[in-house]
C-alpha cells in the first residue's frame, strides 16, 4: 500500500498584523469553523496588550519563546519495554506547543475574574511574561519529566 505524500501549504499571514504566528493563534482558537469570531478575540487580545503599553506582536513572540519547551519526552518501545526518551524540540514545534498551552491555560481560567476570553488571554500572556501561570507550569513539568528520564537519552529516534 502506497502512502500519498502530504503537501503542507504555508500558513498565510493575518490581515491586520501581517504575521503568520497571529494566524496560527486564530486557527487554534477557532471553533466550528467560525474564523471571524476567533479573529475578533485575538485582535481584542492584542489591543488589550497595546492598551497596557506593550507592543502586541513583540510581546506575543516573547511569550511564545518563553513558554515553548526546549526538550520534551517521547515514548519509544525497545525490546518489549516502553521508555520515555527526552528529545530536543524543533523551533516550529516549540511555537505550536506554546500556542496550544497558552490557549488551554486561558480556557481553564475561572470566569469569576474575567468576563471574556480575550481578557483571559491577555492575563495569560502577562503571566507568561512574569514566568508564572498555567502555561509556564506546563512547560516546567515537561522539562522536569525530560530531566527525570535523562538516563534514557541514549535511545535516539
Amino acid at each position: 500500500m502506497r502512502h500519498k505524500k502530504v503537501v503542507k501549504r504555508p500558513t498565510q499571514p493575518d490581515k491586520i498584523y501581517n504575521n503568520v504566528l497571529v494566524t496560527k493563534l486564530i486557527n487554534r482558537i477557532m471553533k466550528d469553523g467560525k474564523k471571524s469570531v476567533a479573529e475578533k478575540l485575538v485582535y481584542a487580545t492584542l489591543d488589550g496588550l497595546k492598551a497596557k503599553g506593550l507592543d502586541p506582536i513583540a510581546t506575543y513572540e516573547k511569550v511564545l519563546t518563553t513558554v515553548g519547551p526546549k526538550v520534551e519526552i517521547r515514548a519509544k518501545r525497545i525490546g518489549g519495554a516502553n521508555y520515555q526518551v527526552p528529545v530536543e524540540v524543533k523551533p516550529e514545534r516549540q511555537k505550536t506547543l506554546a500556542i496550544r498551552w497558552i490557549v488551554e491555560a486561558a480556557t481553564s481560567r475561572p470566569n469569576r475574574d474575567y468576563h471574556s476570553f480575550d481578557l483571559k488571554l491577555v492575563a495569560e500572556f502577562l503571566d507568561a511574561l512574569d514566568e508564572k501561570g498555567a502555561a509556564i507550569t506546563k512547560r516546567n513539568n515537561t522539562l522536569k519529566q525530560a530531566d527525570a528520564n535523562r538516563a534514557f537519552a541514549h535511545f535516539r529516534f
